[in-house]
């Protein structure tokens, strides 16, 4: 039998990270020993309380059958309230806030909600490969806005041509950003709401790493006068409290448009477990002392790494927020040519920058997800490298 796919799967590019994973495994079956600062999974363990919970969550009977397809009340409860108290800002938890397997699941379904074939998708670049491969799968056309380092890593809203705004239907944000680590203002997102009115456009920004910064608090889309009226937000527990594999997450913000999006996963999926929620809960209710520690943790592995580099001839700025260093590579070389002698020449897997887009193209990724003394020693084998 021939086995043939879809011509929309056809189109999709190679998903960077699961390519990347192929590349340290290979290495690791030669026997080398490996040092991954390339996919953003935190190395630390989920909180103990919030563990807990999950573990009484499970045993209970109530928890055992379909969930609603919005989320608990009470998780909704939950975000309403971290939020509330995080960005000052007021959400119903009724029709303004619902639960997601995971931002990611969110944010691919959302082009199902409201794209038809050849609308444009305004999409950052580089940036998380899931804006573009929502896009694919429902025929919308991607018009990529290049992140570039002179305007600080924001899109050039005036460089997007007219005809290009007034036929899309979907833009895409990420503050604080993945992967150039930029944090937006608040009159840039101002800006923003009124280009978004000015064109009927629907702002979907993904705050995922809105909780991992450094020296100030990034703030929220939904703080901004207007941004309700033209968008919603996408936060996720996988990055704040290490909960990467347990897929909850939220959008909130306009609800006609969250409604949208759980009309598409009622047609999809059945909902976040309910002890999943329950755990979510905890976290976000609890004592926030453990994302202060994981914080001090990032920005001691952040500094070391930065300075490190820095000494070696290196140019990197000290990012702001997120668990990312966005690092210029040296002269001469090519983000794919550094990713390669770094992982031959180092035992050292980072992320080639025009892997998440072509505006990264001179540049690499390194993920924060390993302790302090592994990053000393990534150091040591850089600079052992003749570049």
């Amino acid at each position: 039998m021939e086995i043939k796919l879809s011509e929309k799967l056809k189109k999709l590019p190679p998903y960077i990270f699961i390519e990347i994973d192929k590349k340290k495994q290979a290495a690791i079956d030669k026997g080398a020993d490996i040092i991954s600062l390339g996919v953003g999974d935190p190395d630390m363990s989920t909180p103990q309380h919030i563990v807990e919970s999950m573990q009484k969550a499970v045993a209970d009977p109530k928890n055992h059958h379909y969930p609603m397809g919005t989320g608990l009340l009470s998780f909704r409860q939950a975000v309403a309230s971290w939020f509330q108290k995080r960005f000052n800002v007021t959400l119903n938890p009724k029709n303004e806030i619902a639960a997601l397997l995971g931002s990611k699941e969110g944010i691919g379904h959302t082009h199902l909600a409201f794209i038809n074939p050849g609308d444009v998708v305004l999409i950052p670049e580089p940036g998380y490969p899931v804006y573009n491969t929502g896009t694919i799968f429902t025929d919308g056309v991607p018009y990529f806005m290049p992140l570039l380092e002179k305007n600080g890593f924001l899109p050039d809203l005036e460089a997007i041509p007219e005809d290009v705004a007034k036929k899309a239907k979907l833009m895409f944000l990420n503050y604080p950003n993945n992967p150039a680590s930029a944090v937006a203002t608040k009159e840039f997102f101002s800006k923003i709401v009124a280009f978004a009115k000015k064109y009927n456009i629907i702002v979907c920004h993904d705050a995922a790493y809105s909780e991992l910064y450094y020296e100030s608090k990034p703030i929220s889309f939904l703080e901004v006068e207007g941004a309700r009226d033209v968008g919603v937000e996408f936060h996720s527990l996988s990055k704040t409290y290490n909960m990467t594999g347990w897929r909850i997450a939220w959008v909130c913000g306009n609800p006609d448009i969250v409604g949208a999006i759980v009309k598409v996963k009622d047609n999809y999926d059945s909902g976040a477990f309910q002890a999943v929620q329950e755990a979510a809960i905890t976290a976000l209710t609890a004592s926030q002392d453990c994302i202060e520690e994981f914080r001090k943790i990032y920005k001691e592995r952040r500094d070391v790494l930065v300075d490190g580099l820095n000494k070696l001839g290196w140019n990197v700025t000290t990012p702001e927020a997120s668990f990312y260093v966005w690092a210029k590579v040296p002269k001469g070389y090519k983000s794919a040519d550094v990713v390669g002698k770094l992982l031959d020449e180092a035992a050292i897997v980072c992320t080639p920058g025009n892997g998440l887009g072509e505006s990264g193209e001179g540049y690499v990724r390194f993920a924060l997800t390993v302790p302090v003394s592994r990053i000393k020693e990534a150091l040591e084998r850089i600079a052992k490298i003749q570049w």
